[in-house]
């Protein structure tokens, strides 16, 4: 009898070993803008697909992507989601790694995260008719060389203009639609939601799309640090496996004109609330997002263009070409485990 009861208990504790012996998830730091379209990273999330990978992502937000190029550079960051801009092709430039290896979000025709705001005032004046009376006006970008930039020289491009003919100011995109409304901008090209709070807040025009000059826009990517690819590359491939699970999650809740439907639908724009910068549901449902891949395949030939912008205007430093930048290694691979994609 004592010799079964020892069995008993012996296998009671080994019943409740695992529990306590569970391998400690891996913190993953993740860099954002809380931009609508970081709505793949608070999917996965708030679903439990990074715990699932052993992956505890701490989230840690900046007022531009631009600005997360050092921490990336030196490790510090793990992953950046935000677009593309010249501070990383030159730090690229000069031998660090940091690599590009996913898409985050893409302007297309129809689906655009990015207008281009003027004051109501200007327009009601006539100040403001095309682009052409963009000049002298004040422009603001989230950074110098950040991921509108090659959007706005566009515009001025379209209206006869170049990028010194306008005056740049710098900040973030919640702070372009106060700005806006003070009188201290005149234009800006902030990213969504922020485009949809500056409208509803009023005395705010949008005048044009992304889309109007780049049909199809790579507008901002998942990227890696170099130390997190290479010496956590498992953890890396489960992170990107992960993001994609949040994506196609999001991409289901949408309907044919990338609206938000149905009860996953609901809930999306739950987690949209509790992760974004704004807590009405009503805001999150008056716009449409910009197309999400559920593969995070790349469109390189709009990367192309953006960084021979930056060249044009003197805003790389050395010699750097697109193929050193993107790695498409650890989207493949969580593809492969996923299965393409296709709508549930």
């Amino acid at each position: 009898m004592k010799k079964f009861f020892t069995l008993v208990a012996a296998a009671l504790l080994a019943a409740c070993a695992p529990a306590a012996a569970q391998t400690p998830l891996k913190k993953v730091t993740v860099g954002g803008t809380l931009s609508a379209t970081d709505i793949g990273l608070w999917v996965a999330h708030k679903k439990g697909y990074f715990r699932d990978e052993g992956i505890d992502a701490e989230f840690i937000t900046f007022d531009s992507a631009a600005r997360m190029i050092a921490a990336l550079g030196t490790g510090e960051l793990d992953v950046s989601a935000g677009g593309h801009s010249a501070g990383l092709f030159n730090a690229v430039a000069r031998g660090i790694d940091i690599r590009m290896v996913a898409d985050k979000s893409q302007n297309v025709v129809g689906r655009s995260s990015i207008k281009l705001l003027v004051r109501k005032a200007l327009v009601d004046s006539g100040r403001y008719k095309t682009f052409a009376d963009l000049k002298g006006l004040k422009v603001a970008e989230a950074a110098p060389g950040g991921s509108a930039f090659t959007v706005i020289v566009k515009f001025l491009e379209k209206g006869g203009l170049a990028y010194n003919d306008i005056e740049r100011v710098y900040m973030s995109f919640p702070q372009m639609s106060v700005a806006l409304q003070s009188g201290a901008i005149d234009v800006a090209l902030p990213a969504e939601p922020s485009v949809t709070q500056a409208l509803r807040m009023g005395g705010v025009v949008a005048v044009a799309n992304d889309y109007d000059v780049y049909p199809i826009h790579q507008i901002s990517e998942i990227m890696y640090s170099g130390k997190f690819a290479k010496t956590n590359t498992e953890t890396a491939r489960k992170f990107m496996r992960a993001f994609l699970r949040g994506v196609r999650y999001h991409n289901d809740a949408l309907g044919p004109n990338g609206e938000f439907v149905g009860a996953q639908g609901d809930e999306v724009v739950a987690i949209a609330v509790e992760y974004g910068p704004f807590k009405d549901p009503a805001l999150w449902r008056s716009f449409i997002l910009s197309s999400c891949g559920p593969d995070g395949t790349l469109h390189v030939p709009s990367l192309k263009e953006d960084l021979d912008l930056f060249k044009k205007h003197k805003y790389i430093e050395g010699n750097v070409e697109i193929d050193q930048v993107i790695d498409t290694s650890f989207a493949e691979w969580a593809v492969k485990e996923l299965g393409p994609y296709t709508r549930k």
